[in-house]
């Protein structure tokens, strides 16, 4: 696994490759498998984005009753919308993932549970929008995978660790990368939507209502996932980052070693210290009809 981006881009200009393709052929070697397994592995995790997708239902609710149904909300209102078509399905997108990751229904940690909504919400959106083929949308897969494992190298991806901006923020840079790459951007385009898409979510503290990733962690999927399209929109434009790439993401790292413990997935600041988050959560450990049931993890891939 790559420890850079710089290391990346290097090793594209070195070998001619393209960003996937480096990445690819070092997951590959890391795995020892042919190029066909890899990208028929790749193949099936973005099947599974694809039937998260279409899978959604939208009268079901959590089993806390926190979340659940607000992305067919989106759905009806989208002729008044304020966004353009495009921007609606991405919304709605993100959130019908996210729901149902909190409805235990089967969703891709990308690159973690609590974000699952970002990168497919972009992508599939955008398959919708270019008529891409799926053997390109696995290609942009290997572009936010190799985002992401930068920063699992470099920094984190638990929002335990570094706050919500290690979830949804690198979720984020994934999808804005990817984004860039599906557009037909350089691979420097790419790692400076990386950039940008950290940079505007750097900060982003981890504070989950009585501990579950429900509130506010669904709602913020959406919020990634535009900032992806921003960053990549910027980046496109040729907007570069001021900040080299493996310095935002250093940056990100220590952010979320000064961030307090409370606001690092604890439940016990931000949002979660409220008093109608306290009130939540007490009624809930109290065991109140909604959260009766004891569910099971959620199926991940």
């Amino acid at each position: 696994m790559f420890g850079s981006l710089k290391d990346i881009l290097e090793a594209d200009e070195e070998r001619g490759t393209s960003f996937w393709e480096t990445v690819m052929e070092d997951d590959r070697r890391e795995e020892n498998i042919s190029m066909e397994k890899s990208l028929a592995k790749m193949n099936e995790i973005w099947q599974a984005m694809l039937e998260s997708d279409r899978e959604y239902d939208e009268k079901l609710k959590s089993a806390s009753g926190l979340t659940g149904t607000d992305a067919a909300k989106i759905g009806r209102h989208r002729e008044d919308s304020l966004c353009s078509e495009f921007g609606s399905r991405i919304l709605e997108r993100a959130l019908r993932i996210a729901e149902s990751n909190a409805c235990m229904k089967r969703i891709v940690a990308a690159p973690t549970a609590g974000s699952s909504g970002v990168v497919p919400a972009v992508l599939i959106s955008m398959q919708e929008r270019y008529h891409y083929s799926d053997e390109y949308m696995v290609r942009s897969l290997y572009v936010a995978a190799g985002i992401g494992g930068v920063i699992a190298v470099r920094a984190s991806l638990s929002g335990a660790e570094g706050g919500c901006q290690a979830e949804i923020g690198s979720a984020s840079a994934m999808a804005a990368g990817a984004a860039v790459f599906l557009r037909g951007g350089t691979d420097r385009m790419i790692a400076d939507a990386a950039a940008i898409a950290l940079s505007g979510l750097m900060g982003l503290v981890c504070d989950p209502v009585a501990g579950l990733v429900e509130v506010p962690c669904v709602k913020r999927n959406p919020v990634g996932a535009f900032n992806a399209i921003a960053a990549a929109e910027m980046a496109l434009s040729g907007i570069t980052s001021r900040i080299p790439p493996d310095e935002v993401i250093d940056a990100m790292k220590s952010v979320g070693h000064l961030t307090a413990s409370e606001l690092r997935e604890t439940g016990k600041g931000g949002l979660a210290a409220t008093p109608t988050g306290r009130e939540i959560s007490r009624k809930l450990t109290a065991g109140s009809p909604a959260a009766a049931e004891s569910p099971a993890k959620p199926e991940t891939v």
